[in-house]
Parts: C-alpha cells; sequence; structure tokens
C-alpha cells in the first residue's frame, strides 16, 4: 500500500451526510510527526475545531475530532478515513464517521487535498 505524508496538507470537503457539520465550505489543515496526524478545521458550520490520531499500518487513518459549531454547541465524533491518490496527485480521503454525543448517528464524508497557491 502507498504511503501518504498529510504534514501540512489542506484538504476541502466535497460530500457529507445530512447529519454532518461538515460543508463545502469547511477547510482541514493536517499535520504529521511520524504515525502521529493532528489537525485544526473550520468553516461553513464549524467556528473551530481540531483532530488528533495516528496512521493505522494499513494506510488509513484513525481520530477523535471536537469542534464548536455555529450554535456554540461542542460536538465529539470517531473517525476512520481510506486515503486514495488521485490521478491529479490530489490525496482524497473517504471517511467514515460517528457522533460520540448527541444521536450517535453514523455519516460518511469525502475531503479531498487542496493544492496551495503561491
Amino acid at each position: 500500500m502507498a504511503t501518504f505524508n498529510y504534514n501540512n496538507k489542506i484538504f476541502k470537503a466535497i460530500v457529507n451526510d445530512d447529519n454532518g457539520h461538515v460543508t463545502n465550505e469547511t477547510t482541514f489543515y493536517y499535520r504529521q510527526r511520524g504515525q502521529v496526524i493532528w489537525g485544526t478545521y473550520e468553516g461553513g458550520g464549524i467556528e473551530i475545531g481540531t483532530i488528533t490520531g495516528k496512521v493505522l499500518e494499513d494506510g488509513k487513518l484513525e481520530f477523535n475530532y471536537q469542534h464548536v459549531n455555529t450554535f456554540g454547541e461542542l460536538m465529539t465524533g470517531y473517525c476512520v478515513s481510506t486515503p486514495e491518490m488521485r490521478s491529479t496527485g490530489r490525496i482524497r480521503l473517504f471517511e467514515k464517521w460517528r457522533w460520540t454525543c448527541g444521536d450517535n448517528s453514523e455519516g460518511m464524508s469525502i475531503i479531498e487535498e487542496v493544492v496551495a497557491m503561491g
């Protein structure tokens, strides 16, 4: 399996289930050191959020997330993301997540790397 480097990568959401808060206005900023990943996200329905997790042996990402949404609610969840390298050279992440608060519902989303300008 290909190894991906997530350090200083920026992602934008392109698909999300209705029970999620992420929109195409949400931007994710990833960092990586060894097998550890972390980052922040904001925009759309989210004031500010953080992720903390790790890269698994099979290349998938496993992390917890938390954010404050635009209604002032603190939300938490768990996610496993499966990476795919696109023909454009960008990383696409297929995410299966579930809330660990509220209704504990599950969902799926897709985010894709944005090539930084400049």
